[in-house]
């Protein structure tokens, strides 16, 4: 029996879509590649339909904009800001990008996240007072295995059983959230912390370096050995080579004795743990301390991340800070009287943009007088 675990959009070059009686009709085109300035149009337009929404409610644009690029990056704080954010983002992004290769939906990189939290902190609270050397180490394992293991969890039940990874890696979100809830208002809540639902603080060998006297972390140097790494496999390796024939062609793969399962199981145990690495960094680095509320959606919006890239390891490098820069421009605008939540708009309407490009570019417009 065959195996059909990927799914791929069928290539149906040529395909005429009903325009009724317009001047002109699409034609979808062979090639499914879209051009490379689509994710750059798709920001300038997402611009654009805010820049609108804005005025219409009264405010100006401009202003708007500015606020938001010098809180984000018109200082040396606002750059380690945006760096901040931009770790995690970029972190999470490589991890689902790994899965997106194969076609493989995984949108379970914000459970993976802050299952990687969670058993992090977990060494701190189970093996209190390690050294530093002995801490870190620690804490990265427990932090990639929780995410790999989630990550795993989506899946099983997709190789073995024929379950929608869509599915199981949202419902995997909430799960882990609930866990989260669990623990930080019930057995690992500080005693002296005046109720708030968080752990105690970790002592200073349980913390990530800093540099440069801001709060970027070691994590940032994590992120662009990950960047490389999925560079490497991507360009240089067998695995890359088997990857990018499942994402372009899986009946081929399949044809050609790729073994698929194997190869589902491989990237959700890397994205998993890449998005769980994320979670350790974000509580060591950031935090400092297993919180409610860890995340304000890293896994949701690195899925963004990854699509503005175009899955590609180094263009992430440049979206994920663009959308840190969000984040943080997001809480500059509080002063002119805007909510952060100004940011979400924009990544709403950048992903809104990204993927109508990207389907629209697969079409080309034939005129009826030279459709003849």
């Amino acid at each position: 029996m065959k195996e059909k675990l990927l799914t791929a959009p069928p290539v149906t070059g040529g395909t005429h879509v009903s325009q009724g009686r317009l001047p002109f009709r699409l034609v979808r085109q062979s090639t499914g590649r879209s051009p490379w300035w689509i994710p750059i149009a798709s920001v300038v337009l997402a611009l654009l339909f805010c820049a609108l929404f804005l005025a219409w409610n009264g405010m100006n644009p401009l202003i708007v904009y500015s606020k938001m690029f010098q809180g984000a990056f018109g200082s040396k704080y606002g750059w380690s800001e945006t760096l901040v954010k931009a770790i995690p983002l970029l972190l999470c992004g490589i991890g689902v990008a790994v899965a997106y290769r194969i076609h493989v939906w995984n949108i379970g990189a914000e459970g993976q996240f802050v299952a990687g939290a969670i058993a992090a902190t977990a060494v701190t609270v189970y093996a209190p007072g390690l050294p530093g050397s002995i801490a870190i180490p620690l804490m990265l394992v427990a932090g990639i295995a929780a995410g790999a293991l989630w990550g795993l969890l989506t899946a099983i039940p997709k190789v073995y059983f024929q379950v929608n990874e869509l599915i199981t890696s949202l419902m995997l979100n909430y799960i882990a959230l609930s866990v989260l809830d669990f623990v930080v208002f019930g057995p690992w809540k500080d005693p002296k912390g005046f109720n708030f639902p968080g752990t105690p603080m970790f002592t200073p060998g349980e913390q990530l370096l800093t540099f440069f006297g801001t709060r970027v972390h070691l994590g940032l140097i994590y992120g662009l050995l990950a960047v490389l790494l999925f560079a490497f496999i991507v360009y240089r390796t067998k695995w890359g080579y088997e990857w990018k024939l499942l994402g372009s062609n899986p009946h081929a793969a399949e044809y050609a004795g790729i073994r698929i399962k194997k190869h589902v199981l491989l990237v959700m145990l890397i994205s998993g743990g890449v998005a769980g690495l994320a979670g350790m960094c974000e509580v060591s680095g950031v935090a400092h301390r297993l919180l409610y509320g860890i995340s304000p959606g890293y896994g949701y919006t690195a899925i963004i991340v990854a699509c503005l890239a175009k899955l590609n390891p180094f263009g992430m490098i440049l979206s994920s800070i663009l959308f840190g820069g969000l984040l943080v421009g997001g809480y500059s605008v509080q002063s002119i009287g805007l909510p952060p939540s100004m940011s979400l708009m924009l990544q709403g309407a950048i992903l809104f943009f990204v993927i109508g490009g990207e389907q629209l570019s697969r079409y080309r417009l034939v005129t009826r007088k030279r459709d003849g």
